[in-house]
């Protein structure tokens, strides 16, 4: 396959997959802001969201209070905001556009009427009226559009590209919307705000379950109430669960080792290794040791990992000459 191609297809899977988790990351926040609380709490959510996302700054330019309207909006509808669910969706159909030959009818269909979709919804006043409805649409059309692709193309290299980003971009948000309540409770202290009331921590951790779809998982292995320790045990460790880091992880490295080629190498031992330090990771040592600053290293490997993916696979083979004097570099 085109190295073109395979970044095109590696791309629309990864959009797809951080709209739907933008739309995960909001609804838990827009789920905690309608519960009885200080307005300086609430803001420190939303601040904290935009904080993980590195948009702080961007948000800041255009708006001058931590308002949750004007948040929910340029996290969903803001077309200067490249993180958006618009942009995203935006994007996804974009590549799917430029290698319409290498995916079937169906899912081209189903990103293109995503899309169009979107913006109908969006300039009909979703966001105004019912917003939580507006983020599980999100999350079902890219369910739609995975089982579409797994329902409807070869197991060929396109897919595995596509499962690729898929699951590079799940495990980074992932470690973000876990990390969004430890850089809340951080900015809690750096402003000398109160701590929340046990209640209001209870709601929100299983907030972050809902948001990634894992309250009846968390329920069916654990069968107690609701603790921080358990909700990061799931998230990051358990291989079971779909949506955890481990498990992201086992599926990156099965699909690298089957469209491995000659310059493959280093993405394949860099994925084993990510592998290999979540697996052996135990959740009291990771607490111990601050989840926030293990999450954080996390994110910086599986970065690495997603650039070295992108030298070895998806940009144009260099001469070997020329990638010799680029490693020498």
């Amino acid at each position: 396959m085109l190295s073109r191609t395979a970044d095109h297809l590696f791309w629309m899977a990864r959009y797809t997959e951080r709209a739907e988790n933008t739309a995960r990351m909001l609804d838990a926040n827009y789920q905690l802001s309608l519960l009885p609380q200080s307005d300086e709490y609430a803001s420190l959510g939303w601040r904290a969201m935009l904080s993980i996302s590195e948009l702080v700054d961007h948000f800041a330019a255009m708006h001058p209070s931590m308002a949750s309207r004007d948040v929910i909006a340029f996290m969903s509808s803001d077309s200067t905001n490249l993180s958006s669910i618009v942009s995203c969706l935006r994007a996804a159909r974009e590549n799917a556009r430029a290698v319409r030959g290498a995916i079937t009818t169906d899912l081209w269909e189903t990103l293109n009427t995503t899309w169009l979709e979107a913006l109908r919804r969006l300039a009909d006043g979703v966001l105004e009226m019912d917003p939580a409805e507006f983020f599980e649409w999100v999350k079902f059309r890219s369910h739609l559009s995975r089982g579409v692709q797994a329902g409807t193309m070869l197991k060929d290299d396109a897919f595995h590209f596509m499962r690729i980003g898929t699951f590079l971009e799940r495990a980074d948000n992932t470690a973000r919307i876990l990390d969004v309540k430890y850089e809340m409770l951080e900015q809690c202290r750096a402003a000398n705000a109160p701590a929340p009331a046990p209640s209001l921590d209870y709601y929100h951790w299983a907030a972050v379950l809902r948001s990634v779809s894992g309250f009846e998982a968390y329920r069916k292995l654990y069968r107690d109430v609701v603790t921080p320790e358990r909700v990061a045990d799931l998230l990051i460790l358990n291989g079971d669960w779909p949506r955890s880091l481990a498990a992201s992880l086992d599926e990156v490295c099965q699909i690298v080792a089957r469209v491995r080629n000659g310059r493959c190498a280093p993405a394949e031992t860099m994925a084993a290794q990510l592998r290999e330090h979540v697996y052996t990771s135990h959740i009291d040592d990771i607490l111990n040791g601050g989840l926030h600053t293990w999450l954080t290293d996390f994110l910086v490997r599986v970065n690495e990992l997603a650039s070295c993916i992108s030298r070895d696979f998806l940009v144009p083979l260099a001469p070997p000459s020329e990638f010799a004097a680029q490693q020498a570099a």
